[in-house]
């Protein structure tokens, strides 16, 4: 096989945007872009390739031929031919709703044959004064959750964060959580597309709707439980792979990169997905056939390293910063 890339999957949104475009230097008539699906196996918004012998076909098309050989066999044994991460980036040019994901369990009892959402965000900019929501700052219970979504006091209770380029939250399924205006984050989740909007500031669609609210839901699937500090710290390693974030769902790691580097995967039963979020240059993918790929990537761009490479090599032209997510 061979490294994947896919045409983005732009949404428009409410709350969305003008920045998505220009960051990843595409020209498009669609405005309020609050989301770029990069790589999408949810229905009726899935990926299509843009590259190679495969353009023109869908993940979910690649999928059933070359299961395996892309995602790797233990990882296919267990999620089958569906992809089973969604990767976007996210411009909020005004606050999203207050919402919470609830976990596989949950999923599979109100919604047959869905999956929950466990997901984290990387910070990629941020206006002055931007700020994300994420976890409780007081136990409340479920009855006081609810009485405080109707007296419009929740926020009083979330923990809001400024933030910076690179800062790192895990957001596990049943946190509750918000993107704030002026924040640009990557986002590695799930492939779900399952949420329960808590609280909406009373806004209107696009369609001129107040948006449905999903509150009594939401109660059974939030986590009430304080936790010190929903941040997640970590240390920058220049020039060298920095891990982020690791759970059963996907891990994903950092290179902040002015120098070459190489990841080794010759004993990783998975794909790779690499998202540049700043710089670029180009991604040497060796295959276990002996056969090499050079491919570019720049700023904005996503590209899915099959199960069956070995080993991949960043170049940067002159920096890149990439983020890698796969399931270990």
């Amino acid at each position: 096989m061979y490294p994947l890339k896919f045409e983005p999957y732009l949404r428009e949104m409410v709350w969305g945007g003008e920045k998505i475009a220009p960051f990843k230097g595409i020209k498009t008539k669609q405005r309020n872009i609050g989301e770029s699906w990069e790589i999408s196996a949810v229905p009726g918004c899935v990926s299509v390739v843009s590259n190679g012998t495969f353009a023109g076909k869908s993940l979910t098309e690649v999928m059933n031929e070359y299961g395996p050989e892309l995602v790797g066999k233990k990882v296919f044994a267990k999620t089958g031919t569906e992809f089973p991460l969604l990767i976007k980036f996210i411009d909020a040019k005004s606050d999203l709703s207050i919402q919470v994901h609830p976990n596989d369990e949950l999923a599979a009892k109100t919604h047959p044959g869905m999956k929950g959402k466990t997901e984290m965000w990387y910070v990629v900019g941020a206006d002055e004064g931007a700020h994300l929501l994420s976890g409780l700052t007081e136990w409340i219970t479920p009855d006081e959750y609810e009485q405080r979504v109707n007296e419009h006091t929740i926020t009083d209770v979330l923990a809001s964060y400024r933030i910076a380029p690179g800062d790192v939250f895990f957001l596990p399924a049943g946190r509750i959580h918000a993107i704030g205006a002026g924040a640009f984050v990557a986002e590695i989740q799930q492939t779900s597309d399952l949420t329960y909007r808590i609280y909406d500031y009373g806004r209107l669609g696009l369609d001129g709707k107040p948006r449905e609210l999903h509150i009594e839901q939401a109660k059974e699937a939030i986590d009430y439980d304080v936790y010190p500090d929903y941040r997640t710290e970590y240390s920058r390693v220049k020039d060298a792979e920095t891990k982020l974030v690791s759970c059963k769902y996907f891990t994903t790691s950092l290179f902040d990169l002015d120098k070459p580097c190489a990841k080794d995967l010759s004993k990783l039963d998975s794909f790779v997905v690499v998202m540049c979020v700043a710089g670029g240059g180009s991604l040497v993918d060796h295959e276990n056939d002996g056969q090499e790929h050079v491919v570019t990537i720049r700023q904005g761009e996503t590209v899915l390293i099959p199960a069956t490479s070995t080993g991949i090599e960043f170049r940067p032209d002159a920096s890149m910063t990439c983020l890698t997510s796969c399931i270990e």
